[in-house]
């Protein structure tokens, strides 16, 4: 059975795409989830783990007004995040990742407020997640979640094109 991670990597190469990512409160747990697949390297161009609000804003180049009125804990800040590594990285697909794992809230938000940021070629999107669990919970949810949210875009974009979502061969 393929994993949910096999077959981002799968779909990013039958469609001859790459991907960078952008985390905050995952740490370089999606680029690890992604770079642990064999072959990873053909679709996995980098990324950028932007714990501090001044790496957001001075390498992703997220506006500062972004974070002045919505804070980086938003739908905002994970939509410029993405954008700014697809542009920075020069793939086609980014995915980004912000939120409150705990222990405590941030920006008045409680723990488990999470957004998820992809980025390609249709434009930028952004899944809001509220989770529970512990800080490590919370950060594995989101991997997961934003790994599902470009399976799932990469599926419909064959789709759109006239192509099986899935090839039968494969899984």
């Amino acid at each position: 059975m393929e994993s949910p991670a096999e077959a981002l990597v799968r779909s990013l190469r039958d469609a001859g795409a790459s991907v960078a990512t952008a985390e905050s409160l995952t740490g370089g747990r999606l680029a690890a989830r992604i770079t642990n697949v064999p072959g990873s390297s053909v679709v996995y161009a980098g990324g950028v783990v932007s714990y501090q609000t001044h790496i957001k804003v001075e390498v992703l180049g997220v506006p500062q007004d972004v974070v002045d009125t919505h804070g980086v804990v938003s739908a905002q800040c994970a939509a410029a995040m993405a954008d700014g590594a697809r542009r920075l990285l020069g793939t086609a697909y980014a995915l980004s990742t912000t939120g409150v794992a705990g222990p405590d809230r941030q920006e008045d938000k409680p723990v488990g407020t999470v957004y998820v940021g992809l980025a390609g070629p249709g434009g930028t999107r952004v899944v809001s997640l509220d989770l529970t669990g512990d800080r490590s919970q919370v950060q594995d949810a989101t991997v997961d979640e934003a790994v599902a949210a470009l399976v799932d875009d990469l599926a419909a974009a064959r789709s759109r094109a006239g192509q099986p979502a899935e090839d039968s061969g494969l899984g």
